[in-house]
């Protein structure tokens, strides 16, 4: 089920996702999406229009669910200290925040309608509790 859909313009090709704990500094390289125990880090484009992100949980509805086109940069156990993911441009400069439930680690799912630079489309799909 799509809980939630949001759009940010984003100055530095990366955005950032997870715990409200402060962001840790985590190195890219050449890969599209990088990620630790309590965040992910995932390469988009900057400055050209609007990065598209949709956000889904446990259940996923028929044809309601994250892009199957998309490609999967990040699958893993993500701990979500309050309950709440924090989606934000690694800057801070903008950021959303949803409840998703109970605090705990949860199985997390990122993919991207382009890996690298070019990724404009970002879904995220929130498991249940590991």
């Amino acid at each position: 089920m799509q809980v939630a859909g949001v759009e940010f313009r984003v100055n530095h090709p990366v955005l950032a996702l997870g715990s409200t704990d402060w962001l840790p500094v985590l190195e890219l390289g050449s890969e599209a999406a990088v990620g630790c125990d309590t965040h992910v880090v995932v390469r988009v484009q900057a400055q050209v229009q609007l990065i598209k992100v949709r956000l889904f949980s446990e259940p996923v509805d028929e044809g309601l669910g994250p892009d199957p086109s998309f490609t999967t940069v990040f699958e893993g156990p993500m701990s979500l200290a309050d309950g709440r993911l924090v989606i934000g441009d690694v800057m801070g400069v903008t950021r959303f925040v949803s409840l998703i439930g109970e605090a705990g680690r949860r199985q997390i799912r990122v993919a991207v309608n382009e890996p690298g630079w070019a990724a404009a489309a970002v879904d995220i799909f929130v498991g249940p509790k590991v």
